[in-house]
């Protein structure tokens, strides 16, 4: 008699930059990381290939994943509903297409409460803040398509910045933090910033400037001929751009501070830390520049002790490595809040 191969959960983050994996000991938590994995997501077929030759995908031949994603035109947006219009049929299509920019047609996007998470409560429409998610539905199937050519079956596909910003509420709660947090997701293109607090999601606010706007400040500052080259030497992690970090970031700094500004003076409260997420590996010294720009200090997560809370552990010779926090996003997406151990427990 055979015994049935016992399936895994697997957990995917799938970053513009970098792709991170996790094989876990069981689909549902409480679970044991038994492996963690790190890839260019540029770098399909080595995606395709740990895939392929790792052990617990069940029957299928699919590691069954819950899969998170950046599109680029993704919205998580905090907005402030008029409660007299709310019931009318046509509100919502109006601030999407008004406010953001993007036709409704188009998108998939669903309201939720900007404190927990929790789906906004159309019946009673009583809540004026809500936090807006979404990205265009084509791409909901090329995203589906492009996990299953890879050996991956999407059990859950989620926005990452949603399920980061979840993670990061419920560890500020979990640190009794009471300064608040600005979260940078920088890409090549645009910025998303958010600033966060125990209490949920205080602000958001895309940028229209990431990585490629410093490269031509590269250029300049450098003497080089084109920004090919300016480009190619400052992904290269060969050469110390920090001397010149200050002017690399002064055109996101100055969007940044005006939104800085307007949540201080609203609710007297400073940014207490920052944390860049979705940067490539070669260009983790941005967010220690980013910092000391804005004059505070990058967060230091405080990650396997959060990961006990949460029911989740690593088993023996499973490390993290260093800075921890780019892996804040991937265990956010495996996390269940509701199955967290109680602090009474702790």
């Amino acid at each position: 008699m055979f015994l049935a191969k016992k399936s895994k959960g697997f957990c995917v983050e799938i970053g513009e930059y970098s792709t991170l994996l996790a094989r876990l000991s069981q689909p549902e938590a409480p679970y044991i990381v038994e492996e963690l994995k790190e890839f260019a997501s540029t770098d399909l077929a080595a995606i395709t290939d740990w895939i392929k030759g790792t052990d617990g995908k069940g029957s299928t031949g699919y590691a069954h994943a819950t899969c998170g994603v950046y599109p680029n035109k993704r919205i998580v947006r905090r907005h402030t509903l008029d409660l007299k219009k709310v019931k009318e049929p046509a509100y919502f299509s109006e601030i999407y297409t008004q406010q953001f920019r993007v036709d409704s047609e188009k998108y998939t996007i669903k309201p939720l409460n900007p404190d927990d998470g929790g789906d906004y409560d159309m019946v009673k429409a009583s809540q004026k803040e809500v936090l807006f998610c979404g990205l265009p539905s084509e791409e909901i199937i090329t995203l589906q398509d492009k996990l299953l050519e890879q050996g991956i079956y999407p059990e859950r596909l989620e926005l990452g910045t949603v399920a980061t910003l979840g993670g990061l509420v419920n560890y500020q709660k979990f640190k009794q933090s009471k300064t608040p947090l600005l979260l940078l997701e920088i890409g090549e293109e645009s910025t998303q910033s958010f600033i966060l607090s125990a209490d949920g999601v205080d602000i958001s606010r895309p940028i229209p400037s990431g990585i490629a706007a410093m490269i031509p400040v590269v250029q300049k500052e450098l003497g080089l001929k084109d920004e090919e080259s300016a480009k190619k030497l400052f992904y290269s992690n060969t050469f110390d751009f920090t001397s010149m970090g200050g002017a690399l970031v002064k055109k996101l700094l100055k969007e940044l501070q005006s939104s800085i500004g307007f949540y201080e003076v609203q609710t007297g409260q400073s940014i207490g830390s920052v944390l860049c997420t979705q940067l490539p590996g070669s260009l983790n010294w941005l967010s220690a520049t980013m910092a000391g720009s804005l004059g505070v200090p990058v967060m230091k997560m405080d990650m396997l002790p959060w990961l006990e809370s949460l029911n989740i552990k690593l088993a023996d010779g499973v490390t993290l490595g260093q800075p921890e926090e780019r892996w804040a996003g991937l265990f956010s997406l495996m996390a269940s809040y509701q199955n967290a151990v109680p602090d009474e427990k702790k």
